[in-house]
């Protein structure tokens, strides 16, 4: 086989849930088609104050927030060294997300922070990071990126839905992929199990012991997010400006507005799969920190009934899938090739993403 199609990337996802940072080392091949195996891979929590500080990114001044941006990279990059050398990894390069501050596409603007120049000095390998901008830029809403990775690696499937902190799906419609934010997820989730206590849900337990509010139900399902149609996304202002205002002014237990969001979510990702649906039976790909609330996916599956087949994979795809993606998109990136797609997106055109820091051209 031609060697020159062949990659080991590793992938690096830090999402909006602020879990920790997944790293995955990645073979890719092409063959006609693209297969793939994750060799290795591993979440690192965050340092105490680097996860609170991370949180409130979005409250920092201009100076703090480049500074974190820089001491945000090099952790990571100090990170990746670990882990190529606990298991004697030499990777081609390095493709990372990032942790995303501000999102608001309308104003051509979308942040992420973890310096691409700080990861590769740390780590000393090439790095690809930025994959959003130039899409936004070219009119398109920068999310969600994975559909390319659910297009090229899990085709087997009809819908691929990530549950992270913000929920997003994949498909085929109209002989097109198409994606879009579906809801929020584990932020609000994770927010509400945080007034227990909680760092999160166990598998929905908090949910199912709590009771619905129809009325906050009602008021979630009508928000004008809901309406919107075509491309479209959430970021971390969404959530704060439509959401929160909504759940915070309901003066009930903490576990009845996480059973309204389990309800909320099921309700509107089963709508989504629905209104899409062109088979007896379609396949759904559940990954993403959520695919553990069992009480969301049995919620989901009545919803769907015999039309949807909710199937939750391996452990390791279940937690790595957006490493393995980003990993996927930075192997793109080295072929040229489109990583994001109008057709998901919204944007003029299809485009390929990303800056590349090269450690060979530093002088």
């Amino acid at each position: 086989m031609d060697t020159s199609n062949i990659y080991h990337i590793i992938g690096l996802m830090s999402g909006t849930s602020g879990d920790g940072l997944d790293m995955a080392h990645c073979r890719f091949v092409f063959d006609q088609k693209w297969s793939f195996n994750i060799i290795e891979a591993t979440t690192v929590a965050f340092p105490d104050e680097l996860g609170k500080r991370l949180s409130q990114a979005h409250l920092l001044s201009g100076e703090e927030l480049c500074l974190l941006d820089r001491e945000f990279g090099t952790w990571m990059g100090e990170k990746v060294h670990e882990f190529c050398k606990t298991y004697q990894l030499g990777p081609d390069a390095v493709a990372s997300h990032g942790h995303t501050v501000f999102h608001q596409p309308q104003k051509r603007l979308t942040t992420q922070i973890g310096c691409g120049w700080s990861i590769m000095q740390a780590c000393g390998l090439p790095v690809i990071n930025d994959f959003r901008t130039k899409d936004v830029l070219l009119g398109g809403q920068g999310a969600p990126l994975a559909p390319v990775g659910d297009h090229y690696l899990f085709e087997d499937y009809d819908f691929c839905l990530n549950l992270g902190g913000i929920a997003n799906i994949s498909m085929i419609s109209e002989g097109k992929r198409k994606a879009f934010d579906t809801s929020p997820f584990n932020l609000l989730l994770n927010h509400f199990a945080a007034k227990k206590g909680l760092p999160y849900d166990d598998q929905g337990k908090l949910a199912k012991s709590g009771k619905l509010i129809p009325k906050l139900l009602d008021q979630l399902n009508s928000l004008p997010y809901y309406k919107q149609k075509g491309a479209k996304s959430l970021g971390r202002e969404d959530i704060a400006n439509s959401f929160l205002p909504l759940l915070e002014n309901e003066k009930t237990p903490s576990e009845d507005i996480l059973a309204t969001l389990i309800r909320h979510y099921a309700e509107q990702i089963g709508k989504v799969v629905l209104a899409h649906n062109t088979k007896s039976t379609s396949k759904i790909l559940i990954t993403g920190g959520g695919a553990y609330n069992q009480f969301f996916i049995k919620e989901l599956s009545d919803k769907l009934g015999n039309k949807g087949l909710a199937i939750v994979p391996e452990r390791e795809i279940i937690d790595f899938k957006e490493a393995l993606i980003f990993a996927f998109l930075g192997v793109l990136k080295l072929r040229k090739q489109a990583n994001s797609l109008a057709s998901v997106t919204g944007a003029s055109r299809n485009s390929c993403g990303g800056t590349h820091y090269r450690p060979d051209l530093i002088s």
